[in-house]
Order: C-alpha cells, then structure tokens, then sequence
C-alpha cells in the first residue's frame, strides 16, 4: 500500500511539474516576454496535486475492485 502511494505519489509529481514549469515558461514569454520559470508556483501545484491525487487513489484502493487487483480477496 505504501509503495503503491509512493509510486502514483512520484508520477504525479513528475507530471505535474513539467507541465507546471512549460505553463510558467509560456506564460512569461507570452505575456511578459522574458524566459523565466516560475519554480516555487510550479513546485507547490506539484507538491499540492500529489499529495491530493494520491490520497484520492489511496482511498480508491480501499475499494474491492482495487483489491482484486492487488489478489486480496
């Protein structure tokens, strides 16, 4: 269960940095015309979709139907 948590925890993360980091990056040469990257915006988005995504697939698993999976019957 806890490394399950700590796998979709890390791949959130990832994702959602890149995607954060390219949306800052645009944004600012869009708008502001400058190639600056928004990392504390970008880091706590990250941190903050992890850790609720995470909780939400947790509490999913808790499920029979992600139980199956795992083999717990």
């Amino acid at each position: 269960m806890i490394k399950r948590f700590l796998i979709h925890f890390a791949t959130v993360f990832a994702v959602t940095l890149i995607v954060c980091v390219l949306v800052t990056l645009l944004l600012n040469l869009i708008v502001y015309g400058t190639d600056t990257i928004d990392w504390p915006t970008s880091f706590r988005s990250a941190i903050l979709f992890a850790i609720v995504f995470s909780w939400i697939e947790a509490r999913r698993c808790k499920e029979s139907s992600c139980r199956a999976q795992r083999g717990d019957h």
